[in-house]
């Protein structure tokens, strides 16, 4: 009997979990298809452009997502088997509050770790392949960032000019061997700067140990400078913006070419905020599971569906606004950042300990 109740408690609780990202995967292909057909309006495309890259582009928010869902399916659940005596029944064959939880925590912990390792490296690459696509249509745009292995490559239009900018890699708040190339209004190059380095930290650049070459009758003339300073639409917390999209890496990426991506420009505090974001999941889950049960198996007295809806949609509001609150104090250094991701995770497992204790009495 225990076997067949233990087969019934991870069969449904997952059907209800993949029900839950079903539901979500729809309304987000809905929501987000408006945004991509705005996108590509004015481009000649067929319908399924936007509709394929609509379809990639959401299984990375689904994981974004996941304590949500996972919250509200075991709340669902639970709910379910409340009201339709199924747990009244278990406790009778020896199943306590604390042994039905501790099942589907744990199967939440263990879906964490299998996102992780199995469906993560899968969206991050339908993630890569939705930037890549995207930025091919994005070519006309005037201001444009890209980061590949050949470094950083920036256009943008500046006094009616278009401008190319490439650099090794981003260096703290300087761009690491930089060259500029200026085109006038027929793409045909008039002036090229090469730079040692260059200060981007405000949108007025400082280059050190700069090197200007101007197109004087078909000639390339040389000017050098110790420092020079230009004009751009773009400074340092707008570049690295680039970098906070991890969604293109997945958490084994991280793993394995920590060192190598750190060398290539990625900021190490961003790549630290994705790891232990990362790993930081499983445990977020296990918690978000907690919280269910602990709100949902306080009694076993039917409860109306309305207020099981409030009760769900409050309590998640208020884990979520915790844990951007906590990311925001780490990322203004008001708390360690490291800390600031782990905060909502511990301060759940201390409400848990104390809201398991007082269910399994009951």
């Amino acid at each position: 009997m225990n076997k067949i109740i233990l087969n019934y408690l991870l069969k449904n609780f997952l059907k209800t979990v993949f029900m839950w990202i079903m539901i979500f995967y729809s309304f987000g292909l809905i929501l987000n298809l408006f945004e991509e057909i705005e996108f590509f309006k004015n481009i000649d495309v067929s319908i399924l452009t936007p509709l394929i890259l609509t379809s990639i582009f959401i299984p990375s928010m689904i994981i974004q997502l996941l304590p949500f869902i996972i919250f509200i399916s075991s709340m669902w659940f639970l709910w379910r088997i409340r009201n339709n005596r199924d747990l009244l029944t278990m406790k009778v064959f020896g199943y306590s509050n604390l042994k039905i939880f501790m099942i589907l925590a744990i199967t939440s912990f263990i879906f964490g770790w299998i996102i992780l390792f199995f469906a993560n490296p899968i969206t991050s690459s339908m993630s890569k392949y939705y930037e890549k696509t995207k930025s091919n249509y994005a070519r006309d745009i005037d201001h444009l960032v890209t980061f590949n292995k050949n470094g950083l490559w920036i256009k943008e239009t500046v006094s009616g000019n278009e401008r190319i900018i490439t650099a090794v890699k981003p260096e703290g708040n300087n761009l690491i061997n930089v060259t500029i190339f200026q085109l006038n209004k027929n793409y045909n190059l008039v002036k090229k700067i090469i730079a040692k380095k260059a200060d981007v930290k405000n949108n007025d650049w400082i280059l050190y140990d700069a090197e200007i070459f101007n197109l004087k009758e078909g000639i390339f003339e040389k000017e050098r400078f110790e420092t020079l300073e230009i004009k751009s639409n773009y400074n340092y917390e707008k570049i690295t913006t680039l970098f906070k999209n991890f969604n293109t890496m997945s958490f084994l990426d991280i793993i394995i070419n920590y060192n190598s991506l750190s060398k290539e420009g990625y900021n190490k505090r961003f790549l630290d905020q994705s790891l232990h974001n990362s790993l930081s999941l499983p445990f977020f889950l296990f918690m978000m599971t907690a919280v269910a049960s602990i709100l949902t198996m306080g009694t076993l007295k039917r409860s109306e569906n309305f207020k099981f809806i409030i009760v769900g949609l409050v309590s998640s509001a208020l884990i979520f606004y915790f844990k951007d609150l906590s990311l925001a104090l780490g990322q203004t250094d008001r708390i360690p950042l490291i800390l600031a991701i782990w905060a909502p995770v511990i301060a759940l497992s201390l409400f848990t300990f104390v809201g398991v204790l007082q269910i399994n009495e009951k």
